[in-house]
């Protein structure tokens, strides 16, 4: 399969400011913090222009709402256009809609791809006021009391205490602790929290897709409670053409949940995170049977259908594809030398 095919795609998403639109639909025009982050995971490893400037695109558009970081650092927002918004136009804009914008993994996952594109040589930080933003984003997940604070998760929907949320913001502050001032125990309020809540996402789910972000990228829990995650998401919400995001999921169904086509990738590099290639290998066949020739992967397939949805190609699909897809063949490679 000719992954460069991918990077074409992802290109044709990459905005003139250097931030992504998180797919090519008229629905998904749009540029969410977090998209960006997943979508340039790619071009993590080696110092990149794409990975550097979609974080300077993200810093910018934090500067712009500067004034907002500033007031929610030290009162907690009450009202859901108070947060830092989780959505904005191609121009990074705010967009006047109500919109689920408590999203606190939104924020943790920045902040990690700040420290741990810094870690691996991406020019991320230009100058000081780049390390201020860090700063106040840490005061302000600091103010929100992340580690007990009720957000709309990362599929933007009821408020509840979600696992994954509080994971990305520990991850996050992990990161950009030697960059910027941590207090120990923001982080250790954030891991009390997840040994009490995990492997549950969150009250009233059980498992979720979104708990694969603790074992990949973010890299923050023991073995035991990784494996439990990854075998729940693996035997409760995998499909053929994707992994549900949880149990019962609305969003596009049509009889059953809908199938999201990164889940499938995402469960083979968790399984490369944790040394079982023999269970990897065995999602590159079920990845590249819904990555198309054009490479433009869907977001998901619409439940009780073969159909994908219009959000075709989602960026964050096809990064995702991509990345599983590299790092398998380079694994087998190595294997068979």
């Amino acid at each position: 399969m000719n992954t460069n095919e991918a990077i074409k795609v992802l290109d044709r998403m990459r905005l003139s400011n250097g931030a992504y639109t998180a797919s090519l639909s008229q629905d998904y025009s749009f540029v969410w913090i977090r998209d960006i982050v997943y979508t340039v995971l790619p071009f993590m490893q080696k110092p990149s222009e794409r990975y550097e400037k979609a974080y300077h695109a993200l810093f910018d558009l934090f500067k712009t709402y500067e004034w907002k970081i500033d007031i929610h650092r030290q009162k907690r927002p009450v009202y859901l256009f108070e947060y830092i918004h989780s959505r904005y136009s191609t121009d990074l804009k705010e967009l006047p809609v109500e919109w689920g914008h408590a999203q606190n993994d939104a924020i943790g996952a920045f902040l990690w791809g700040v420290g741990e594109g810094f870690r691996l040589g991406q020019k991320v930080i230009r100058d000081e006021k780049d390390l201020e933003i860090v700063q106040k984003l840490v005061d302000y997940l600091d103010c929100l009391q992340y580690w007990q604070a009720k957000d709309n998760g990362m599929w933007e929907e009821n408020m509840e205490l979600h696992t994954s949320s509080i994971g990305a913001c520990v991850a996050g502050l992990h990161a950009v602790k030697m960059l910027v001032n941590v207090k120990e125990e923001t982080i250790k309020k954030g891991e009390e929290t997840l040994r009490f809540l995990l492997p549950r996402e969150s009250e009233s789910k059980d498992t979720d897709l979104a708990l694969l972000s603790l074992v990949y990228p973010y890299r923050i829990l023991d073995r035991k409670t990784a494996l439990k995650v990854v075998e729940n998401v693996s035997s409760k919400l995998e499909r053929k053409y994707g992994v549900i995001r949880y149990e019962n999921d609305q969003y596009y169904n049509q009889g059953s949940e809908a199938e999201w086509c990164f889940g499938l990738p995402w469960l083979g590099l968790c399984y490369l995170e944790l040394g079982l290639f023999n269970k990897a290998i065995g999602y590159l066949a079920k990845t590249e049977a819904i990555v198309p020739e054009n490479w433009e992967v869907p977001e998901l397939y619409i439940g009780g259908t073969n159909v994908p949805n219009g959000n075709t190609p989602l960026a964050w699909s096809v990064a995702l594809s991509y990345l599983f897809i590299n790092r398998i063949e380079k694994v087998s490679d190595e294997k068979a030398t």
